[in-house]
Order: C-alpha cells, then sequence, then structure tokens
C-alpha cells in the first residue's frame, strides 16, 4: 500500500507540471504542431535516463525513490519515457532487431489505435 503512496505522489506533480508545460507552450508558442508534447516527451526521456543511470552506480538507493520519480512523475509526466527507456536499453543489449521492431509497432500501432478508438467513438457516439 505504501508503494501506491509513492507512486502516486509523484504521478501528482508529474501530471500537474505535464499539464501547466502543455497550457504555458500552447499561449507562447501557437501553432497546430504539437510542441508541448514533444518537449515534454523530450525532457521526460532525457530526466528517465538520467534517474537510471545515476540509481544504477547508488546500489543504496531506496527504492521508493525508482516508484516516486521512475514510475510515479514520469509516468505522470511522460509515458514516452518509459518506451524511451526501454528501447535504448534494448538497444545497448545489443537487441537490435527488438529495439526496431518496439519502435515500429509503438508508433504504427499506436497511431491505429487512436486513429480506431477515434473512429469507432464517432460511430458509438453520433449515431
Amino acid at each position: 500500500m505504501r508503494e501506491i503512496l509513492w507512486i502516486s505522489l509523484g504521478a501528482i506533480f508529474g501530471a500537474n507540471l505535464r499539464y501547466g508545460i502543455a497550457r504555458l507552450t500552447g499561449r507562447l508558442y501557437p501553432h497546430p504542431f504539437p510542441l508541448g508534447t514533444l518537449l515534454i516527451n523530450i525532457t521526460g526521456s532525457f530526466l528517465l535516463g538520467v534517474f537510471f543511470m545515476w540509481a544504477r552506480t547508488r546500489l543504496d538507493l531506496d527504492p521508493r525513490w525508482r516508484l516516486l520519480i521512475a514510475v510515479g512523475f514520469c509516468g505522470g509526466y511522460t509515458t514516452f519515457s518509459a518506451f524511451a527507456w526501454e528501447t535504448m536499453d534494448l538497444a545497448n543489449q545489443g537487441r537490435w532487431g527488438l529495439a526496431a521492431l518496439n519502435i515500429a509497432a509503438s508508433n504504427i500501432l499506436g497511431l491505429a489505435a487512436v486513429f480506431a478508438g477515434a473512429y469507432m467513438s464517432q460511430k458509438i457516439f453520433t449515431s
């Protein structure tokens, strides 16, 4: 139960920061390209990379930090950061085929799923 509290605490800050950055970016740079989301995905991925590499060198790191920062904050801030880390981890293990599959499958299937969900909801809710 305490794990859930650590995750939730991090997620509160991550999700609210994502919301604030997206709104601010939209106001400062009004453009149809989702610059705020891109900025969030890049900074979230950077933060997760820094955290995990730092955590690997700290054998005495309390596991609650991983729950708070990696799962909670970064998960609330962006799930793209997990995708980016896992893809890099596969590549670092020399599993280039799986890394490429993860990139292709996540992008193609993710885009297909959002189109399918939008189409399905349009048919259900506008009929």
